[in-house]
């Protein structure tokens, strides 16, 4: 894999790219998604942007306030009261509407006006809700926003650190002692959302920065990603023990590249890179058809998850900001050819040139499967965060 380094003009001519998507992809979700009468955000929306079931979903309540938020505060194009205006709707309905009342709770779903409709039996609705509030405070210095979200984060760090029986999942006798990958991986980009650049919320966080890291690497093995590690140390027997979910691998690598960048920790920087970017790249790209995989078995045993093999946008989503980042890191040519592949892959099949936004759910061939725009787990977040941070990396590699 040799190949020339990226030449300013071609770095130039990719940020292009991304800002024109990043600013089409922002004018479909402005125009379809933000419900002004009850507040918070229509997260069902087809193909043209018509909202097709008007049930609003916590996660993507949480991570549309930060995508607003984050860009009134980081890009000048989108510091306007339209977008500060949908942030604080979005944010008025995460506190008024999809925390449980009296309780260190997020409903999953509510209905259009706000009703309870159901609760996970997981932490995933509360990390957003942080993460939308923490982003909304530096919008607004509003500081109800602030210690909302870090009550909340103080209850998540129990629930992933310590004991999670308060979300209410039984534990049975033949139940493997198991935890997900997502747990630590979320939580330390939680974190280092909520902190921002503040050194002294970093500083107040840094036992659980550093729980985060330590339990992410206990999933990597060395030639792969374990989607599950056991408590009693190793891999849970089965299927689950063996599942690879390759675009989280990747994700979970820009997370700890990030971290480790910021802390200048060179040990950290290269395990990222290596066991998180390109082990997972390599054997989770689709060699035939192009693509990443959705889950692998370490195996080789076909996985029992029946869209194994579709290609869905936000692994595609993360490998781009994982590539650059590693590049613009090692400024290594192997990681802009990486940058590249997937870029490529990535524009012939998922942005809807037509109706603006991407499509989400491909088959393992690259046609499209379902062709909404949102649903319960797409919206305001994977693809405008990818193309928002991609247009940064770019940016720094520019100058």
């Amino acid at each position: 894999t040799c190949g020339k380094m990226a030449s300013p003009a071609e770095i130039s001519e990719y940020k292009e790219w991304f800002d024109v998507q990043l600013n089409k992809t922002m004018e479909f979700w402005m125009s379809h998604s933000i419900d002004h009468k009850h507040g918070g955000y229509y997260n069902c929306l087809g193909i043209t942007g018509d909202i097709y079931d008007k049930t609003k979903y916590g996660w993507m309540q949480g991570r549309q306030v930060w995508m607003f938020a984050k860009l009134y505060n980081e890009v000048s194009l989108y510091r306007r009261p339209d977008v500060l205006d949908a942030a604080i709707k979005g944010g008025e309905f995460l506190l008024d509407s999809v925390k449980v009342k009296g309780e260190m709770r997020c409903y999953f779903a509510v209905t259009e006006d706000g009703r309870p409709v159901q609760l996970q039996r997981k932490p995933y609705t509360e990390c957003f809700y942080v993460m939308g509030l923490a982003e909304l405070y530096r919008a607004t210095l509003e500081t109800n926003y602030q210690i909302a979200a870090e009550e909340m984060l103080q209850q998540l760090i129990h629930w992933i650190c310590i004991d999670d029986s308060g979300l209410g999942r039984p534990k049975h006798a033949g139940t493997p002692p198991t935890r997900e990958l997502g747990r630590p991986m979320i939580l330390l980009n939680v974190i280092s959302e909520f902190c921002g650049k503040n050194e002294t919320l970093r500083a107040k966080y840094m036992n659980q920065i550093q729980w985060s890291i330590e339990n992410m690497l206990l999933h990597h093995d060395g030639s792969w990603i374990h989607e599950h590690i056991s408590l009693l140390g190793g891999y849970p027997e089965g299927c689950i023990g063996r599942l690879s979910t390759p675009g989280h691998a990747i994700e979970g690598g820009w997370f700890l590249l990030q971290e480790a960048t910021i802390r200048g920790d060179q040990t950290l920087i290269e395990t990222a890179i290596r066991q998180f970017i390109e082990i997972p790249w390599s054997y989770g790209w689709d060699k035939e058809f192009g693509g990443f995989y959705y889950f692998l078995d370490s195996d080789g045993h076909s996985p029992i998850q029946l869209e194994w093999n579709m290609k869905l946008f936000w692994p595609h989503c993360e490998a781009l900001i994982a590539a650059l980042m590693a590049y613009k890191t090692s400024r290594d040519t192997k990681h802009w050819l990486m940058f590249k592949q997937v870029f490529d892959y990535t524009l012939s099949h998922f942005p809807d040139n037509e109706n603006g936004e991407w499509f989400g759910y491909l088959n393992r061939e690259g046609l499209i499967n379902q062709t909404f725009k949102g649903g319960p787990y797409k919206g305001c977040f994977h693809v405008p965060r990818s193309l928002l941070l991609c247009r940064q990396l770019l940016q720094e590699l520019h100058t």
